[in-house]
Formats: structure tokens, sequence, C-alpha cells
């Protein structure tokens, strides 16, 4: 779909209001202490899931009823021109054992935008694994609301990163060396599924560890991603990060102004050119090594 044909304000609003009911019941659910879950050997699910992905399908149905939906729960759902990616729960094992940092997420995309999955794999020069490019399904709109901290995120393809209605960018926060810095950091089933990958990324984890102060691993990305948007950390490292986070952190660090290095399942987001360089430099030569 050419640019031209999309109202990415309208997208943008439309994300807001969905996110935010999906969060009103969240918050709600969290503080009555019901957050009954499920547990495998990879994941949690709880009813919480469920009913926050009907919530904002409420929302993306009403307002643009012909778009397709891919959400974690119930997949895909057809539609044209736009699909909305879905994250109703961010954080579900966080939300089951009463921590309160989850978040909900939607994004539009292009609905022919091709879409990287968990075993999606090549092998490249150097031995270098390369899936979709976050640049080849670049999104017009994402909303990501953290309902236990009252926090919305709003992007806009071009239009920049509105935090509880007020603009913020990477360097909103404070700026300080990398030794000094905070990045996050996320994987996807692909890496917490063994084998070659979860090698490559202890590889990785242990090269960016040495060159910051501290490197969290995320059990909730998108309300990092957030935190990043708003200049609140450093810097983002991603391996083979699962679609319905990514694309929602991509498009709020690219508005918000931050450098940008990627390659296949790798990227690196920093809020300067040479914190990303470093953090890349680190990542990517620890998959080289």
């Amino acid at each position: 779909m050419s640019d031209d044909a999309v109202d990415a304000a309208e997208l943008a609003e439309t994300a807001s209001r969905a996110v935010t009911a999906a969060g009103a019941y969240l918050r709600e659910r969290f503080e009555s202490d019901r957050t009954d879950a499920d547990y495998s050997a990879m994941d949690v699910k709880t009813a919480a899931d469920r009913e926050a992905e009907q919530r904002v399908l409420a929302t993306l149905r009403e307002r643009h009823p012909g778009h397709a939906v891919t959400t974690e729960e119930s997949g895909d759902h057809d539609g044209e021109g736009i699909r909305w990616v879905v994250d109703p729960l961010d954080g579900t094992n966080n939300f089951a054992v009463g921590i309160p940092t989850f978040g909900v997420a939607a994004t539009a995309v292009d609905a022919d935008a091709p879409r990287a999955t968990a075993t999606d794999r090549a092998v490249t020069t150097g031995g270098r694994t390369s899936v979709v490019s976050g640049a080849e399904r670049d999104p017009h709109a994402t909303a990501v609301a953290v309902p236990m901290l009252e926090d919305l995120y709003v992007a806009s393809r071009g239009g920049g990163v509105r935090y509880n209605g007020e603009g913020v960018t990477v360097e909103t926060g404070d700026t300080v060396p990398l030794s000094h810095g905070t990045v996050g950091m996320l994987i996807g089933p692909a890496v917490l599924s063994g084998g070659a990958e979860r090698r490559e990324w202890d590889a990785i984890s242990e090269e960016v560890e040495a060159v910051t102060k501290r490197a969290i691993p995320t059990w909730a990305p998108v309300v990092y991603w957030g935190l990043f948007a708003r200049g609140q950390l450093d810097g983002f490292v991603s391996y083979y990060p699962p679609e319905r986070e990514q694309v929602a952190g991509e498009l709020l660090a690219r508005e918000a102004g931050a450098v940008e290095r990627s390659d296949g399942p790798l990227s690196v987001f920093a809020a300067d050119a040479e914190t990303a360089d470093a953090l890349w430099d680190a990542a990517a030569g620890a998959l080289d090594g």
C-alpha cells in the first residue's frame, strides 16, 4: 500500500484506543488478583490474554473492519491493505506472578509486507544468520499501553512519538557513556528453544554486557521499548525477536530519533551513532567470532 493511501495519524488513533481499552481491563484484572494462568515449558497463558485481545479486536473491527489482524491468541484474521500486529498482554509471566510490568501493543503494517517467523533462517558470510529485516516491514503506526504505570506511547510514521500526549525522543533523558548505560535485550522463540541460536545469543549477551553497565533481558519488551523511546534506556539489542513486539519497538525507536544497525535477525538501536556502533561491534563481532 502506498503512503498516499495511508492515514498514519488515523491508524495511530485507532491503536491508541485499542490498547487503552485492553489496558483498562488488564489493570482491573491485575488489581483484583484474578491472574489465573496455564504454564508450559516455553510460555504462560492467562484468561486475561484472551480477554484483552477481544477488546483490541473490538476496536479494530469497529474502526477498520476490512483490515487484516495478526494476534497472539487467535492468530490471523483475513483482510486487505493494513495488517494489525497485536500483543494483547506482553509480559504475561509478570502479570501472572504479580509483577506490574506488562503492556499492550497494536501496530499497523502493510498487509503485504514480509514478516519474519521463528523458523526463518539462512546462512550468509561468516555464518551470520539472516531473516527479514525491519526496514522491509516499516510500520505505519503503533501504540503501547503500560496499564499499571498509566503510560501510553503513540507513534506514527513521520509523526514522532508521544508519551502521555507529550512529544519525546531518545534524547529526552540523560545522556551517559555506554560504559555507564543501560541496554534492553530482546530474544524470541528461536533462541529460547536452544540450539545454534541460543549459543549465538549467549555470545552476543556476553559481549554486550562487557561494554555496558547493565543489560536487561526483557520479559515485557514493549514496556522497555517505550522507556528507550523517551530516553530512559541507552540502547536496545534484539535477536530473532517476535514480530508482535519488534514492529512496535522499531517504530517507537525510529520515530524517537534512534540510530539503527540491523542485519537479518540482529538489530541494534541507540540514542547516538557512537553508542550504536559500539553495541553493533560487540553484538555482530560475537557472531563473526
